[in-house]
């Protein structure tokens, strides 16, 4: 078999042969075996970028507009437990939801007390922030002395954001002052952005980065100078030895009848650009589910990833997350 050229249906075929995993309909994607495409699914798990949000506790701005319409309600713990069923999902770290900010503290204290309970799997959290503001350094000094607090995350993508907005000189300072307390940073940019922020890691090096979703290429782009732009920020972001890359959040940017195929230059040119010991999974649940389940995205990933050692495919799913993070 080419495994390049595997369509759709001889994908759903080959990971439909079994319905252990509940919850995934008819596109459950299971791999059991295929000839000569065999998957390792018993990898443990842990997922560094974990999505929950209670509309009954928090405002999320960007709850607005029909793109988003299948986003607009509650994904709590339980849900999560239900759609990672099945996939052994050992660990994972709370990504921050862009809440509003006068919400941050509330949902630190949300996400701290999951971490404290022994009823579901989160041990980590990333918080939201907004670096270079007046109230970040005391709001940040605070929640750091706490143990499960791990990062900060501002999303930096959106309309309203600039390019090169996080190279004032304010946010600077505050990125550098993550570093000094042990903390790290999410930069999750617009692929365009991607090689203007190296010059922010170059200011920060004591600070870990983590570039969110495999630096937010679209898998669709047929832009053959952005893709190159993208890829020679990536270079770039890899030679610096404080920053890592989640492997996640590109299967929103596929077509409705994405394949595997689709994401795998994205990926490879990630893993290939940041080795073995510089990559991390990451669920980016429920946002994946404008495209996928929890359960078709690690699914999708086991494929691409099927012919690279075991041991790899540990670090990737695992390893090195526990490392990263202590967990």
């Amino acid at each position: 078999m080419n495994h390049t050229q595997t369509s759709r249906r001889q994908f759903l075929h080959m990971m439909g042969a079994t319905a252990a995993v509940g919850a995934m309909g008819s596109r459950s994607i299971q791999i059991a075996c295929a000839e000569d495409a065999v998957v390792n699914d018993e990898l443990p798990i842990i997922d560094t970028h974990q999505h929950l949000w209670d509309v009954t506790k928090f405002q999320l701005p960007w709850h607005q507009g029909e793109a988003t319409k299948p986003l607009q309600r509650s994904f709590v713990m339980s849900d999560y437990l239900e759609a990672t069923k099945g996939l052994n999902v050992v660990k994972t770290v709370y990504m921050e939801v862009d809440v509003a900010p006068e919400q941050q503290v509330a949902e630190a204290d949300y996400v701290i007390d999951l971490c404290q309970r022994a009823d579901n799997p989160m041990k980590a959290a990333v918080i939201s922030g907004r670096p270079g503001t007046p109230g970040f350094e005391p709001y940040i000094r605070k929640l750091a002395q706490n143990t499960y607090i791990k990062g900060v995350r501002q999303v930096l993508h959106g309309d309203a954001t600039p390019p090169d907005f996080c190279l004032q000189p304010k946010f600077v300072e505050s990125i550098q002052l993550l570093g000094e307390l042990g903390l790290s940073f999410d930069l999750c940019l617009r692929s365009d952005d991607i090689l203007g922020a190296v010059r922010l890691v170059d200011q920060c090096p004591k600070t870990r980065f983590i570039i969110d979703h495999c630096g937010n290429m679209s898998v669709t782009s047929t832009d053959q100078a952005a893709r190159a732009r993208w890829l020679e920020g990536m270079k770039q972001m890899a030679a610096r030895k404080n920053t890592v890359c989640k492997v996640s959040g590109i299967i929103v940017t596929a077509d409705k009848d994405w394949k595997p195929d689709d994401l795998a230059p994205n990926i490879n040119d990630t893993i290939n650009t940041f080795g073995d010991d510089r990559v991390m999974f990451a669920g980016d649940w429920p946002v994946c589910t404008l495209r996928a389940s929890f359960a078709e995205w690690v699914n999708a990933l086991r494929y691409i990833v099927k012919d690279r050692p075991v041991e790899f495919q540990k670090k990737l799913f695992h390893d090195n997350a526990a490392k990263f993070y202590g967990i």
